[in-house]
């Protein structure tokens, strides 16, 4: 029975054209239960076939198909057309149509095919995905070029959106830069298999102290990496158009697609002020080769069924919406808040009982897309919450024990308004920073108030009057002012961590592949990178390491570094204010205002990762994600309550030898503490202090220790004289004295 096309258009960056003959790849690479066959479709409304007659002219020997048509993950493998004067038909994939006016044709039907997302290689489409030069899977071996001005800006680090940073040194910097300036300069790639190459997208040199960019420049293919043959058109060989400036990314499509194994850049002229200096992304779509072992071997694959796609705002609120109506007993959608441009602040809820705290329950949240040109993370948490609720449907028991034990929380999209620019621009077209602030020019992750400068001023001046506790910081008045400049963002989030619970986070971050814990800021006003830890560093090292173990890259010793960081000597973790100091980091605010622990995690070199790399993406990451989750059910939880059994909200629970302090919920709390022996102390106001010895195993699960304070008797009193509408009298110690003095005299 013929079906409907798909109802839902693809992707404004999608790619064009859905070649015909690349289908027939697909078909001798894939096995048979992977494609579900149809009868002939009727295809109404579909473009005039003189426009695809003319688009086979110009771009290949056999008819092509215009996404017009809606089509999205299918491929169009026979077109039956009729010849308008005699009525003949003939199937378009077996002859070639150059001689018949494109005048003469009806389209009749499609027979189609549809494979499975990931089986269906961008072979089937007109402009190819990125081979990976800026996500780091083009290796460094696979790059050469004709010369070098120095090691620093060799052909290794001619890659897109790679940055040289503040110090631009020997060994990173950004971009490759040849040896002299002349036409014979040439960066190439080696693809290491047959190639179809569709394009190439350029950019100039990354630096804060010079501007150097190619201005035009020729490309050639070739099979043995000594016989080249540069693109042509009619007139001699094509000269594309480069760069105007050195960051905006440049895309040129070849006039027809080229394929070869190796593929060179020739700059032809640059920035006259400047030299020959470049960063590139090669797009192209590697040739089926089952005899391959090398890459079968490393090809990744997922067997989650899950939307690999970008979603936008739209798109994102409808998955929600789906997930919520396959699991509606563990999920609900809230929003905390508007971003400056009036979009929701959309999250999930994934609990056993969505929509209230419950004693005994921690309480956990992922965060992404504070900047909001780092799309991984976003699509990350929008993967997440589909697989969880899938196995949970599934009677997977890891995931089940996980959210009967825990609300989750996951905010894919803090900064929507900031998304939207970069997802305009597309993955590859958005350079290194479009998106990443506010609408108002925020960057959210360092909007918090700068808590720190508070509490380390306190502790250095002893004798100060205005004394600053260990935890639950105030928020300085001047930044709850309107006139402060904070984000509509910032405020949302301050005020759903300020409602909620949560004991664990991880803000889920991009352009680097590593998890950074607080402190944040450097405690010297005289350095701006130092070593800076909170005297919870043994439990926030862990937790980081807990995530970049499990990951399948971030503790690989053989992987190469993203930019200019090389994090392998702490596998793969990293003290910010060690890396990089900032103030009023979302880490630092999380620690020294709430309860929760929070962390930020770097998910990969590259912020906006092609559509085709989101399966591999999820695989790297899907075991960390969960991991990191698990780790909120780490060392001592309990309830602090009343000779009566009432719980005592605010409770202060304090761990000797640790000068951080927790306060309780409703009476419950959760202390993230490592495997050991601890003393643990509780105190209220109004109520007699408690402690007892509390041993944290290695085993997961937080160890119960439970407190039941009493009141004082000032307390008692206090109560007793409420009841009966009277207040007692607080006398000072000064002032009983006197009393005391004035009595015996008269005596």
């Amino acid at each position: 029975m013929p079906i409907p096309f798909p109802s839902s258009s693809p992707h404004p960056n999608q790619f064009s054209y859905i070649c015909c003959s690349a289908c027939h790849h697909v078909l001798s690479d894939v096995s048979l239960g992977q494609l579900s066959w149809l009868s002939p479709l009727p295809v109404p409304g579909g473009p005039p076939v003189s426009s695809l007659a003319r688009q086979q002219k110009q771009r290949s020997p056999w008819l092509c198909a215009s996404t017009n048509l809606q089509l999205q993950h299918w491929c169009i493998i026979s077109v039956t057309l009729i010849l308008n004067p005699k009525h003949s038909t003939m199937p378009a994939t077996r002859r070639k149509i150059n001689s018949i006016p494109a005048e003469t044709w009806t389209v009749l039907s499609y027979y189609l095919c549809r494979v499975q997302q990931s089986s269906l290689p961008a072979l089937c489409n007109r402009y190819c995905p990125p081979l990976g030069l800026e996500t780091l899977k083009i290796t460094d071996f696979q790059l050469h070029a004709s010369t070098a001005k120095r090691y620093g800006l060799g052909a290794h680090r001619g890659r897109l959106n790679i940055q040289a940073g503040v110090n631009e040194n020997d060994f990173y910097d950004g971009a490759w830069c040849a040896g002299r300036n002349d036409p014979f300069q040439w960066i190439e790639v080696d693809a290491r298999r047959l190639t179809k190459f569709t394009g190439v997208i350029t950019q100039g040199r990354n630096s804060l102290w010079s501007s150097n960019w190619v201005t035009s420049y020729r490309v050639l293919v070739s099979n043995d990496s000594h016989a080249w043959t540069a693109v042509k058109n009619e007139s001699g060989d094509v000269i594309f158009e480069g760069n105007s400036e050195k960051e905006i990314p440049v895309l040129n499509m070849l006039p027809v697609p080229l394929v070869a194994r190796y593929i060179r850049i020739n700059p032809r002229s640059w920035y006259e002020e400047g030299s020959i200096c470049m960063r590139l992304e090669i797009l192209g779509c590697p040739l089926p080769d089952p005899n391959n072992y090398y890459h079968r071997r490393n090809e990744m694959t997922t067997t989650d069924n899950l939307d690999f796609k970008h979603h936008n705002y739209k798109e994102m609120r409808q998955l929600m919406k789906t997930v919520n109506k396959m699991c509606p007993n563990i999920t609900r959608i809230y929003n905390i808040g508007k971003s400056h441009q009036g979009l929701k602040l959309y999250a999930v809820e994934i609990s056993d009982n969505p929509g209230e705290h419950e004693v005994g329950e921690p309480e956990f949240r992922y965060i992404a897309g504070a900047h909001g040109n780092e799309v991984l993370g976003r699509e990350l948490i929008l993967l997440l919450m589909q697989f969880m609720c899938q196995e949970y449907l599934a009677g997977n028991p890891r995931i089940v024990h996980l959210i009967e034990d825990t609300r989750i929380h996951l905010l894919p999209s803090v900064n929507p308004d900031g998304y939207d620019k970069a997802y305009k621009a597309g993955s590859e077209l958005g350079g290194w920073s479009l998106g990443r602030w506010t609408q108002d020019g925020i960057d959210i992750n360092n909007n918090f108030p700068d808590l720190n400068s508070l509490l380390w001023e306190s502790e250095d001046q002893k004798k100060s009057k205005r004394k600053v506790p260990n935890h639950h910081i105030p928020i300085p008045d001047w930044y709850l002012s309107e006139n402060a400049t904070v984000a509509v963002e910032t405020r949302a989030i301050i005020a759903w961590m300020e409602k909620i619970p949560f004991v664990l986070g991880g803000n889920l971050q991009g352009g680097e592949l590593v998890v950074a814990y607080p402190y944040d800021m450097v405690r010297s006003l005289w350095k701006t990178q130092d070593y800076t830890p909170t005297p919870d560093d043994h439990v926030f090292r862990w937790l980081a390491y807990s995530y970049a173990s499990t990951h399948r890259l971030m503790t690989d010793a053989r992987r190469r570094a993203c930019h200019t960081e090389d994090f392998q000597k702490e596998d793969g973790t990293v003290n910010g204010a060690s890396w990089h100091t900032v103030a009023g980091s979302i880490n630092d605010f999380s620690y020294l205002h709430t309860n929760c622990f929070e962390l930020s995690i770097y998910v990969g070199c590259d912020k906006y990762p092609h559509e085709s790399e989101l399966p591999e993406e999820w695989e790297n990451n899907r075991e960390s994600l969960i991991v990191f989750m698990e780790q909120v059910h780490r060392g001592i939880k309990g309830i602090v309550k009343d000779v009566h059994g009432r719980g005592i909200p605010n409770a202060i629970i304090s761990v000797e030898g640790v000068n951080h302090d927790i306060r309780t919920a409703d009476g419950d709390y959760w202390r993230l503490l490592n495997p050991g022996e601890y003393v643990v102390g509780v105190k209220a106001e109004g109520y007699t202090g408690a402690t007892k010895t509390c041993e944290v195993g290695y085993d997961m699960g937080a160890t119960q220790c439970d407190f039941t304070i009493s009141k004082t008797n000032m307390a008692r009193i206090k109560e007793i004289m409420r009841k009966f509408g009277k207040q007692p009298i607080s006398l000072s110690l000064r002032r009983l004295r006197q009393r005391a003095r004035q009595w015996r005299q008269r005596r």
